[in-house]
C-alpha cells in the first residue's frame, strides 16, 4: 500500500494543490516500510490525482482539497482523507492504526456543485 501525504516540511498541508510536495510511504501489515519525498510538479486542474495514481498511490491525505480533485481520486480508486493536520509520520501511523478518519472537509466551488450529485 502506498500512502501520499500533501506536506510542507514535516507537517500536513492545508492546501493540497499548492503543497511543497508529497511524502509517500510504503506500508505492509500496518507498518511503514519505506518513505520518499516527491516534489509537487505543479498545480494544474486535474493533474495531481493522475500524477499520484501513476506513482501507485492508494491513499491521499491532506488538510483540504477541492471537490474536483476528490472526484478524480475516487474515479482512480484512491482513498481520500481530508481534514488531517499535524506531523506527516504521525498522521500516517494514525491512519494505519485506524485512528485517522476523513472529516469530509472539501473546498467547494459553486460552479462545480452539480458534479457532486452523481
Amino acid at each position: 500500500m502506498k500512502i501520499a501525504v500533501a506536506s510542507e516540511g514535516k507537517m500536513v498541508t492545508e492546501h493540497f494543490g499548492h503543497c511543497e510536495g508529497f511524502a509517500v510511504f510504503e506500508a505492509e501489515n500496518n507498518q511503514i516500510k519505506n518513505k520518499e519525498f516527491i516534489p509537487n510538479p505543479g498545480h494544474k486542474p486535474g493533474f495531481l490525482p493522475v500524477f499520484l495514481h501513476e506513482k501507485g498511490v492508494n491513499v491521499i491525505i491532506s488538510g483540504g482539497m477541492g471537490g474536483g480533485a476528490v472526484d478524480i481520486f475516487n474515479e482512480k480508486g484512491i482513498e481520500v482523507i481530508v481534514g488531517a493536520s499535524g506531523e506527516v509520520e504521525k498522521t500516517v501511523s494514525d491512519y494505519l492504526q485506524g485512528k485517522l478518519k476523513s472529516t469530509g472537509s472539501i473546498c467547494h466551488e459553486h460552479q462545480h456543485a452539480d458534479e457532486c450529485e452523481s
